[in-house]
């Protein structure tokens, strides 16, 4: 009996000491919760070492970094783009000239024919180019209109594969298509990110902030920078493009004396290219499998510049901004590259961008076939457009001189070169397959590529000067830029047959008459002459999507408002909707200017963004309360 009566007890004690230890649990718990908060407070607090400032500087500075990447990326991407096209091109039309050749591989194709339909889809499609191309760029967006073109050039390679004419000519058409649109876009890009650069350099200026036009001038610098960057590495294709020439192509070329055998005279005595040279131009055929092989690397080179375009070029535009151009309409859209022809500045240097094409153009094919390889044989003419292409990226440095200069000074430094080269090879005409000429031409090479340089970055530089505070406007102004320019290759394309001596007077013609017209303009805009700039019609916005709230809408102004929400404000309230919509506005002023700032997405500005969504939501939560009094009692 004792026993039982010791174990009921003990588990009476063992009763009432449980109560006691979930007593002290709950405390120690109480205890680490508090432990917890205070830890949650403290990591979610205000962080001494944090400096705002300082964040906020590393922010713009990779910013920075980021744009000059997309120079970079963008300038790599077009000198492939280009050094595939003309490499393949001309190693095509080498190849399809030669008669064995042609029957040889392609008895009864008719490839002369072929290549003559080619060249015409590339040189004619062009000139319509002015009717679609701001359509597409504003429709694609400008990066997303440079991966296309690149795309385009990369189907010309692959066609290459299977030379048939339902290949062959209708990439070539895709390529005539491409050509403005590429040009366009790459001359507005490297402006836009220009301007990027100096709103990320100067990211506390209030212009800035509020994404207000630029004051003229201010990004100047950065244009002629970027843009003396991107001619200096895209020229450079010039000398990539005969890489295919000169290690496949020049070992089975016949020598001189067999290729330039019935050629009696060259230079500016001549018509035509090079009237009488042979026909068979190749000793023996190149293998299928090594020109198979040549095409694929060809082909990896293009797929590269896909990617380069895709991955490493950043948008040019934010992604309002792009909604915003495309929101004019796309009828505006077709219609204002047409109305910027009323502006005088562009009209008086149209001369200029027809030049621009001419001279390109005939280095390439007029002076490299009439004179040089006329003079020093087929396998010479690697070298002279290697020089010229070396001389055209190294001389495009001297735009940097506009840092200092007046922007005249390169444009009118080119023209005189060309101009004194130009009445040097009226008077040249060297006897044909004469080595010793060698010297001559190079140096002639050079300055022709010295004069194109100072040509192609001025003209760019002074484009981007004249609009740099128009962002909206720079496709149109390049689209009518590059269509000329395509409207001049198209002239060179029909004058193939003319008297060298004629060709060599268009040009200086088109050159002085560019000169006067240039002298024009820069008189009328010192003299303050007033121009004539088509009106951008307002963004018409659908008030549907993630940003267009008719409740947030930071696009509206106050002439933009609805006659309902005018017809809503009236019957409400006076005195009660003025109270809430002052402390609404009070809250916004103190809360920062996000609406007006959309692109800004530094660390502050992300913050003043949520303290200002903030603001507003206890404000509509205010003006609730008010009028749920207002309507209970």
């Amino acid at each position: 009996m004792d026993a039982v009566d010791q174990e009921a007890m003990l588990r009476e004690d063992d009763q009432l000491v449980e109560p006691h230890n979930g007593v002290i649990n709950e405390l120690l718990n109480v205890g680490q919760d508090d432990k917890i908060q205070g830890q949650m407070e403290e990591f979610l607090g205000p962080q001494a070492e944090y400096n705002e400032d300082e964040e906020e500087r590393k922010y713009y500075r990779r910013k920075r970094l980021a744009v000059i990447k997309n120079v970079l990326a963008a300038s790599v991407g077009a000198m492939i783009v280009y050094s595939v096209y003309m490499g393949l091109l001309q190693m095509q039309l080498i190849l399809h000239y030669d008669m064995t050749y042609r029957e040889v591989k392609y008895s009864t194709l008719g490839l002369e024919d072929i290549d003559r339909k080619m060249l015409m889809g590339i040189n004619v499609t062009p000139i319509m180019g002015l009717l679609y191309t701001p359509v597409l760029i504003r429709f694609l967006g400008t990066k997303w209109m440079m991966f296309l073109a690149s795309g385009i050039y990369a189907l010309f390679v692959s066609t290459n594969y299977w030379e048939r004419y339902y290949t062959l000519v209708p990439s070539a058409v895709a390529i005539g298509v491409a050509i403005v649109p590429l040009w366009a876009s790459l001359g507005n890009y490297i402006t836009r990110m220009a301007q990027q650069y100096y709103e990320y350099v100067n990211y506390k200026e209030d212009h800035v902030q509020e994404q207000k036009k630029l004051p003229k001038g201010v990004c100047h610098k950065y244009i002629i920078v970027f843009q003396s960057v991107f001619y200096i590495i895209f020229h450079l294709s010039f000398v990539f493009a005969q890489f295919p020439m000169r290690f496949v192509l020049n070992d089975t070329l016949h020598d001189d004396e067999h290729i330039l055998f019935n050629v009696h005279s060259c230079g500016a005595q001549i018509s035509g290219v090079i009237p009488g040279i042979n026909t068979t131009v190749l000793k023996n055929l190149p293998r299928s499998m090594l020109l198979i092989h040549v095409e694929s690397v060809l082909m990896g080179f293009a797929f590269l510049a896909m990617v380069i375009f895709l991955v490493l070029c950043g948008a040019a535009y934010r992604p309002t901004e792009e909604i915003d151009l495309r929101s004019i309409g796309w009828g505006n859209i077709f219609q204002l590259p047409f109305k910027h022809l009323r502006d005088y500045r562009l009209r008086l240097l149209c001369p200029f961008f027809i030049y621009s094409g001419f001279e390109v153009v005939f280095a390439v094919t007029g002076f490299s076939l009439s004179y040089g390889v006329c003079v020093l044989g087929l396998r010479k003419l690697w070298l002279l457009i290697v020089v010229y292409g070396l001389s055209c990226s190294v001389f495009s440095s001297l735009s940097l001189c506009l840092l200092r200069l007046p922007r005249w000074v390169c444009l009118m430094g080119g023209a005189a070169v060309h101009a004194v080269l130009l009445v040097v090879l009226l008077a040249f005409s060297p006897p044909p397959k004469s080595p010793e000429y060698l010297g001559a031409l190079l140096v002639i090479s050079v300055l022709w590529g010295l004069g194109t340089a100072l040509n192609k970055t001025g003209v760019s530089i002074l484009l981007g000067m004249l609009y740099a505070e128009e962002k909206e406007r720079l496709d149109f102004v390049f689209t009518i830029y590059h269509w000329w320019q395509a409207i001049a290759i198209f002239i060179v394309y029909l004058w193939s047959h003319l008297p060298m001596r004629a060709k060599l007077s268009i040009l200086l013609a088109t050159l002085l008459l560019a000169c006067c017209c240039y002298w024009v303009m820069e008189r009328r805009l010192a003299t303050k002459v007033p121009f004539r700039l088509p009106r951008i019609p307002r963004p018409r916005h659908k008030v549907k999507g993630y940003r267009y709230l008719e409740e947030d809408n930071s696009d509206e102004s106050d002439s933009e408002r609805s006659e309902d929400d005018d017809k809503e404000e009236e019957d409400d309230d006076d005195n009660e909707e003025h109270v809430a919509e002052e402390m609404g506005a009070e809250d916004r002023r103190e809360g920062g200017q996000e609406d007006g700032v959309q692109g800004v997405d530094s660390p502050k500005a992300r913050r003043r963004g949520a303290e200002g969504h903030r603001h507003r939501r206890e404000d509509a939560h205010v003006k609730d309360g008010v009028r749920e009094e207002r309507e209970g009692g």
